[in-house]
């Protein structure tokens, strides 16, 4: 059923599939996160109840989804890597966890700066603010451990355990609005049934989650080839890839 991704164990063809998914998704996701910035910022309506303020949500929520999907797409990988001993999932690993920090860290600081006229302080230590920071430690250690051994395959195993443990918290992240009382808001695209969000304001922040999916998935393909190319360095496929 999955011979046809044999191929692709092979690091020379991992290297080329993952470029292919950097030259054909950027171009793509640049235009989808430029559409649906333009549209939300410039034409969606302006919210009732907190003004312009709102307009950062085509930001904030799309960071803060893909922060939790990519964590958790770290973690399947991982696991992968671990029991099946695939060291092109290690090096995936690898290539996700500062993308998926640098998406933690903007999920914060744009919920900051949501948060300031909306409750009236920049921070606090409520579950989700608080599980969304240990987030971003987790994709620090992450990168972290792959870079503390001398002997990479240690690092990497190291990792990619820590990357494994740290999927609770993704729950955790997303129903903590649901298991405690906190100021964060609940759910408002997420109810398919009746969102909680009038059509012409969801349409564009659909258009950026996607859009940053894509962008995201390019990152991860350029990033994949260069730790690839680092590792396999004494090959004769990147030897001559380099002539």
């Amino acid at each position: 059923m999955f011979k046809w991704l044999h191929p692709y164990a092979k690091p020379e063809k991992a290297y080329e599939l993952s470029l292919s998914f950097y030259k054909w998704l950027m171009p793509l996701s640049l235009i989808g996160i430029f559409v649906g910035c333009l549209w939300g910022l410039m034409f969606a309506p302006t919210d009732y109840q907190q003004g312009d303020s709102f307009r950062i949500i085509y930001i904030h929520v799309p960071s803060a989804i893909w922060s939790m999907g990519i964590y958790m797409s770290m973690g399947i990988a991982g696991f992968c890597a671990l029991v099946w001993q695939i060291r092109l999932m290690e090096i995936s690993v690898l290539a996700m966890a500062p993308i998926g920090a640098i998406f933690t860290a903007l999920a914060l600081i744009t919920g900051s700066l949501w948060g300031k006229p909306m409750w009236g302080t920049w921070w606090v230590w409520d579950a989700r603010l608080t599980s969304e920071l240990i987030l971003l430690f987790l994709y620090l250690g992450v990168f972290a451990l792959f870079h503390s051994f001398d002997d990479q395959r240690t690092g990497a195993k190291a990792a990619c355990i820590l990357a494994v443990i740290g999927m609770i918290n993704v729950p955790i992240i997303h129903y903590s609005v649901e298991w405690w009382n906190t100021l964060h808001q609940g759910a408002s695209i997420t109810k398919f049934d009746k969102p909680s969000i009038a059509g012409p304001m969801l349409w564009p922040l659909l258009i950026n989650i996607f859009s940053v999916l894509l962008f995201f998935i390019a990152l991860t393909g350029y990033r994949f080839a260069t730790e690839l190319l680092r590792a396999e360095s004494h090959r004769k496929w990147v030897i001559n890839l380099i002539k």
